[in-house]
Parts: structure tokens; sequence; C-alpha cells
């Protein structure tokens, strides 16, 4: 993970909206209720379900999920109309492994 994708995630992550929207994504089928078009997990959460849970407009999810996905920390894919977003657990790895390896750095307390 380079510094431009480490400083993107937790730019992503200090919006509290965002990490809320990451926290429910990590555990889809206990934040969101079953989809019509799409199981949770294989698919994704539909954006329309994250407007409803959110409580805001869709033009301001669509914005939180644009920076999430451009911070790796989402992906996205059309089915008809709607857009599902799931989490990318990889990016979130990837960044425990950074925190990890600064917090093992020789330095003061």
């Amino acid at each position: 993970m380079t510094e431009i994708q480490t400083t993107k995630l937790f730019a992503a992550l200090g919006n509290e909206k965002r990490m809320q929207i990451v926290t429910w994504m990590h555990d889809p089928i206990a934040h969101f209720p079953p989809q019509r078009d799409g199981d949770l997990v294989e698919i994704g959460v539909c954006a329309g379900a994250i407007v409803s849970k959110l409580g805001v407009s869709q033009p301001t999810v669509t914005a939180h999920m644009k920076i999430l996905a451009e911070a790796g920390l989402v992906t996205s894919q059309r089915i008809k109309q709607w857009t599902f977003y799931q989490l990318n657990t990889k990016t979130l790895l990837a960044a425990q492994a950074k925190l990890q390896h600064l917090a093992a750095l020789p330095g003061k307390d």
C-alpha cells in the first residue's frame, strides 16, 4: 500500500457517515434487509438500502461511495438499474498491516 493509497484510505474513513457505511457493510446481513435483486454478501448492498439506512439523499450516498471506492474500500457493480457495493476486505487488511508496521517502529511512546 503506497503512501497516497494510505492517505486516501484514512481520509475516506475520517468522515463519520463513510465510517458508518463501512461498519454496516462489514456485516451487511445484520444491518440491511434482504434484497430482491441480489444477495447482500454475494452481490453487495444496493445503494438504495444505504440511502434509506443513512437517511440522506441518493446523490449524497453516491458521493460518499465514490470516495470509498477511490480509496479502495468498496467495489461496485451494476445490476439492471441498481448499483451494489461490497466491502473490499483486502484493502482493510492492507491498512491493518500498515498500522501494525507503524506501531512496531522504534520510537517514543
